[in-house]
């Protein structure tokens, strides 16, 4: 996972923010989705040079998964819970309520494509988010988002 996408260098005029409102662990697959389906919204219609993106929890935690064996049989092979630390099968990243998931900046003129995507990209993750607008309010209000 790409964790900064976009023009950095660019000083832009508004910034927002995807926040979560419950605690939850997110799947590292969650966040790529979630990257994935907003560069590739704002790359095609803005383009990559009026946008950035940063993605801000690391996933960190391992997770791990105990395998049952399960069937005719299964009691014979499986050893219980004896030994079940588990395999580990992907990461997580932690996130507690009011954690800023995702931050986006952009010009005037691709705020609404940019909240549009971040929408895009809550519905991907495991917690009910909202979008804060930081940087940039009245603008924003006179574009009406």
């Amino acid at each position: 996972t790409t964790f900064t996408q976009g023009n950095q260098k660019k000083d832009f005029e508004i910034e927002m923010r995807l926040i979560a409102v419950e605690s939850c662990q997110i799947r590292h697959t969650a966040l790529e989705a979630a990257r994935i389906s907003i560069n590739r919204k704002l790359s095609e219609q803005i383009g990559s040079d009026n946008f950035y993106l940063q993605i801000r929890p690391y996933p960190h935690h391992v997770i791990r998964e105990h395998k049952m064996a399960t069937g005719a049989g299964a009691d014979r092979i499986s050893s219980g819970m004896r030994a079940a630390f588990g395999k580990p099968v992907g990461t997580a990243a932690r996130v507690y309520s009011n954690d800023i998931v995702m931050v986006g900046r952009t010009n005037a003129d691709g705020a609404k494509k940019m909240k549009d995507a971040l929408h895009k990209a809550s519905i991907k993750l495991p917690t009910p988010c909202k979008i804060e607008i930081t940087k940039g309010k009245e603008i924003s209000e006179k574009i009406g988002i």
